[in-house]
């Protein structure tokens, strides 16, 4: 039976269950553990002080991908935080701020230049991060690869100053969300780790030191055979899970923890299609899973409780900016979907989806309702 509340938040509004969230992140934290390597879970999905500390506890460790997300969390107690972005000059009076605060940070970065920059900034400020180098192992996004010279010609530069500290490298096998299946991603993780672990090898016979050598996907991080040289993995999506992580084999569909309650605002019959208020704005033009599987859409579509939908397994199929389309079949459809009724959407890409709303609805199984906030901007 739907909570009172449920039918009476405004709408479109995002989701969080409560009990599916904790047992995502209790399975991450064990499978780690079982393996030896720190959990430093990305926060860039939850970008939530509340999610953190059921993923952690106080303080950290965390993972960012923005400096807003740092300030936040460092506001909120969190001392330990990787910023995993190449760090850049016009970032580096923030990045000052955040170490006098007392946070222990970390930055990346895979360009010599900037290694210098970095270098100068210390020696005239005192401000002196910890630098991860990042590593290419294969998804063509940022880094050296494992035997680039850069590497080494990197780690010469940031050894220069005494503010700063080298603690190793760090990579991320991003491409692991377009492999064909889980054997597919198996593979990914294991070059991910074989080519980390070679550069960290690398630096190690150079002289340099190598306190870190950081990994891991949500898809990395839960098919990985094994993950030895690795000291820490950075999953980030698997605390809420998305239909293209169900599709990965990353999680079963009941363990899904984010939704988008949306209101059936009407019905166009002439086209077959029911017309919901959660449009791109709030679910995203993300088809990740919808390349898999056309017949997810934009999203599934679920019942205002979370259970089947009573018109069928249907999905959103076609996004204005306030505006989402159902097709449907027969004017039965219709009928188990009034104008007014409430449907949760189950979306493509948690990242995104979440990234449109300043707050989750928190819901439990006992049926309260609490909210979190979140950050959003850069």
């Amino acid at each position: 039976m739907t909570a009172a509340w449920l039918a009476e938040l405004d709408t479109p509004a995002l989701l969080l269950d409560r009990d599916r969230l904790t047992a995502n992140l209790a399975r991450m934290r064990r499978r780690l553990e079982d393996h030896g390597v720190t959990l430093r879970p990305h926060l860039k999905t939850a970008k939530s002080p509340a999610v953190a500390r059921l993923a952690v506890g106080d303080g950290g460790p965390i993972t960012v991908s923005t400096l807003r997300e740092a300030e936040g969390f460092a506001a909120a107690g969190f001392a330990d935080i990787t910023y995993a972005v190449s760090i850049t000059p016009a970032r580096f009076a923030r990045m000052a701020r955040l170490l006098a605060s007392g946070v222990r940070l970390t930055v990346v970065t895979d360009d010599v230049t900037t290694a210098e920059a970095l270098v100068d900034f210390a020696a005239r400020t005192g401000a002196g991060p910890r630098v991860l180098i990042e590593i290419d192992t294969g998804g063509r996004r940022a880094g050296v690869t494992p035997e680039d010279p850069r590497l080494l010609a990197i780690a010469d530069r940031l050894t220069r100053a005494p503010a700063l500290a080298l603690d190793g490298v760090l990579t991320h096998a991003g491409h692991a969300y377009d492999a064909a299946d889980t054997e597919a991603v198996a593979r990914i993780a294991e070059a991910e780790r074989a080519g980390v672990v070679r550069a960290a090898a690398r630096l190690a016979d150079a002289g340099h030191p190598v306190r870190v050598v950081s990994a891991g996907s949500t898809p990395t991080a839960t098919h990985a055979r094994h993950l030895d040289g690795v000291t820490e993995m950075r999953p980030g999506v698997y605390m809420f899970q998305d239909l293209q992580q169900f599709l990965l084999g990353s999680c079963a569909e009941a363990d899904l923890a984010l939704s988008v309650l949306a209101t059936v605002i009407g019905h166009n019959r002439a086209a077959g299609k029911i017309v919901v208020d959660a449009g791109a704005l709030a679910l995203s033009k993300d088809r990740g899973a919808a390349l898999r599987d056309p017949a997810l859409g934009y999203g599934l579509v679920l019942d205002a409780d979370g259970g089947p939908c009573p018109a069928g397994r249907l999905a959103v199929q076609e996004l204005h900016q306030e505006h989402g389309l159902i097709p449907v079949a027969d004017d039965a459809d219709f009928a188990a979907l009034a104008v007014g009724s409430r449907v949760r959407i189950l979306p493509n890409h948690a990242c995104i989806t979440a990234a449109a709303f300043d707050h989750y609805r928190v819901v439990a199984a006992d049926g309260t309702l609490e909210t979190w906030p979140r950050f959003n901007g850069w």
